[in-house]
């Protein structure tokens, strides 16, 4: 079924709130990166465009997966992107792959990522990554990683997330399951590229980054780096001093951080913050910055826990542990793993050390023994072949250990160890329009709680509210959406002023040059 655009008329929607979206829409330019997606395509019956818009709201309203759109009311959720509506499953899968196949992802996400930075202030240079394991759960022999959530080994994929100090989502890659070691680097990259040269980035990362490799790679990308120390904590030699700062409640807190510089095998030297409580160590904080205020960094790696809840809430409502594509290539498995040979020579090493301790300590039992000196003289020689034998022993299987390679590729081991590499154009491309719809909802909860002051409920007020029932008017020259008005009158005062906000900079629909004008219902 076709989806043509809405040229006049009055339609009503149970969704008539997620037009509230298209506020962060037009002031990302979403049309303008989106429509990239779209160049070159040939002309059809529908509206790419508005497909892409569409599917954008559906995963807005909740729909995890593009199957669910099938759920919706496809006539009541095209007009919320300018369509009659969205089209059936059978055309809107096929048509967002093709669409997938044919541009340059990687770019898009890039440029969707710098337009949302420019419209609103990064936030201090500050930037938080991290992975994300997407378990896979079907037959192809795809490799494993270690999932967080069940403690357990499983096959799967990793993505790594970049987010801003605010909590929006900036940009991610997807690849095999490694560890944030190997993929941070990556993501950094894309980072660096989305910001330019010249733009200063404070990386935060938990432990699974902090490794010398990893603070060699952000020096020579020219950015900061922040993190916890791992393993035990090392004693200090700077004396503790008491910090200021105000937390997130307004209410000053003081801390007591001792501020020391120290040497990093592999890397050189760097700051390191160690925090008391009662007089004792609890925790070392290892960074690259020389300048900040300790106080500031602690409070900066704290806030590291927005992007944990990013993850909760992208799998939560926007169902980024899909797999969107089936497809994948199966070919010889080349992953470096244990080999086999070397964990038999370092057994047989183990066993030859134990008998040459054996036999030593046999002769000096024998030395020692209350036995008559002839005795002990006539058994000297034999003790003395037995450890001669055991060190020959050891000798031997340490030059066959060294013979071995501690990993070999899995298709050397066995010749029919195979992998596959699931395909991830359209899985990207669907994440680039989770994370679109991700950040519109966060905008939108930001701008809600100003007027609302409820920081404990305002993001599920918000996700309701994309759900508010109401009457879309399309005139040959605006747009106007009416709203229901919600239940409560303090939310009824809230969505007021925000739409009184809105209103002095009136968005409008992609691809559409009329202004979109909001108001509420009079009863």
């Amino acid at each position: 079924m076709g989806s043509a655009r809405i040229g006049q008329g009055a339609v009503g929607s149970r969704y008539a709130g997620a037009m509230l979206l298209h506020a962060f829409f037009d002031r990302v330019d979403a049309a303008g990166v989106l429509g990239g997606v779209c160049a070159g395509s040939a002309r059809r019956r529908y509206d790419d465009l508005g497909l892409l818009t569409g599917t954008c709201v559906a995963f807005a309203l909740g729909v995890s997966s593009v199957e669910g759109v099938k759920h919706l009311i496809r006539s009541q959720v095209g007009p919320l992107a300018g369509l009659s509506a969205v089209p059936e499953l059978r055309t809107l899968r096929p048509r967002l792959g093709a669409l997938a196949d044919q541009c340059d992802l990687l770019e898009l996400q890039q440029r969707l990522a710098a337009a949302m930075l420019a419209a609103d202030a990064p936030g201090l240079g500050v930037y938080f990554v991290d992975d994300h394991f997407v378990p896979y759960e079907g037959a192809k022999p795809v490799g494993k990683g270690w999932n967080t959530k069940r403690r357990h080994a499983q096959r799967g994929r990793d993505d790594t997330l970049v987010t801003d100090y605010h909590g929006r989502a900036v940009c991610f890659a997807s690849g095999e399951p490694t560890g944030l070691s190997v993929t941070l680097p990556g993501a950094l990259a894309q980072l660096r590229t989305i910001l330019g040269p010249d733009a200063k980035i404070m990386l935060g990362f938990d432990r699974g980054g902090s490794y010398p490799k990893v603070f060699q790679a952000c020096r020579d990308a020219g950015a900061d780096w922040l993190t916890w120390r791992r393993g035990p904590l090392t004693p200090t030699t700077a004396e503790p001093v008491r910090s200021f700062r105000v937390g997130p409640s307004g209410a000053t807190e003081v801390v007591t951080l001792a501020d020391e510089t120290v040497e990093i095998t592999g890397y050189g030297t760097a700051r390191q913050l160690t925090l008391f409580e009662h007089d004792q160590p609890v925790m070392q904080i290892l960074t690259s910055d020389t300048t900040a205020p300790a106080a500031a960094l602690l409070a900066w790696l704290r806030c590291r826990w927005r992007i944990e809840n990013v993850f909760k809430y992208l799998t939560a409502h926007h169902g980024i542990d899909w797999l969107c594509d089936y497809r994948a290539d199966i070919g010889p498995d080349t992953t470096p793993i244990p080999n086999p040979a070397r964990v038999a020579a370092k057994k047989t090493l183990a066993a030859a050390q134990t008998q040459l301790a054996t036999a030593e300590r046999a002769l000096a039992q024998l030395l020692g023994s209350d036995q008559p000196h002839t005795t002990i003289n006539k058994a000297i020689p034999a003790a003395q072949t037995r450890i001669t034998a055991a060190g020959d022993a050891v000798t031997r299987a340490t030059t066959e250990l060294k013979a071995h390679p501690a990993k070999l590729p899995a298709n050397i081991i066995d010749p029919d160890a195979k992998r596959a590499r699931p395909h991830t154009g359209r899985r990207a491309l669907q994440m680039v329009l989770r994370l679109l719809a991700f950040n519109a909802e966060y905008w939108l909860a930001d701008r809600l709680n100003a007027y609302l002051q409820d920081p404990d409920e305002y993001r599920a007020i918000t996700r309701h509210l994309l759900h508010l029932g109401g009457h879309l008017t399309y005139t040959p020259h605006t747009i106007t959406v009416t709203l229901d008005r919600p239940a409560t009158p303090r939310l009824t005062r809230a969505l007021t002023l925000l739409l009184d906000e809105i209103n002095t900079s009136p968005p409008r629909l992609p691809a559409d040059p009329r202004p979109i004008t909001y108001q509420l219902t009079t009863t």
